[in-house]
């Protein structure tokens, strides 16, 4: 079992995968509080690569799509959204920045622009009530009686490891 705290930073590999959720080897960290933790102490290498920073502990990691995740979503009494990321800050949904990455993956550009984030399927579902098509299969997002054309997105790059 994944031991609790700084320990984990310490042991074995530790990956960011798809499903939004951290391991520690191959098991699964369920402590919510050392996920959070995590979430919030994501750092990238010149080289691409990242790591978590821990106070005084550095550990390097395996993040499988995106270091980010929209976990839900919230109303902005204007209309539109905010997303809720894993490391629990909100930003506003953009239209313009969402991505239908393969096997229909919505991201949107995070963080100023600098990450994406993958939608977790609860996300994703609380926003298809806003998804239109178009006869010639063109998808778009409306908000606030605006159509946004979603974008294809580029082919997303090999998953991102630290060296080992």
């Amino acid at each position: 079992m994944p031991r609790a705290g700084f320990y984990t930073v310490e042991s074995g590999k530790i990956s960011f995968r798809r499903d939004g959720n951290w391991y520690s080897d191959e098991e699964r960290i369920d402590n919510p509080a050392i996920a959070l933790l995590f979430s919030k102490s994501i750092k990238r290498n010149p080289d691409r690569s990242y790591y978590l920073q821990v106070a005084e502990e550095r550990a390097s990691i395996t993040v499988e799509d995106t270091p980010y995740v929209v976990k839900s979503l919230e109303d902005d009494q204007l209309g539109g959204f905010m997303i809720v990321l894993n490391d629990e800050t909100r930003e506003p949904l953009n239209p313009a920045d969402l991505e239908i990455g393969a096997d229909n993956v919505l991201y949107a550009r995070v963080k100023g622009g600098e990450s994406r984030a993958r939608f977790l399927r609860t996300a994703y579902y609380h926003l298809s009530d806003c998804f239109e098509s178009d006869a010639a299969g063109h998808f778009y997002l409306n908000l606030r009686g605006k159509r946004h054309p979603l974008k294809t997105a580029p082919s997303n790059p090999a998953a991102t490891s630290a060296p080992s």
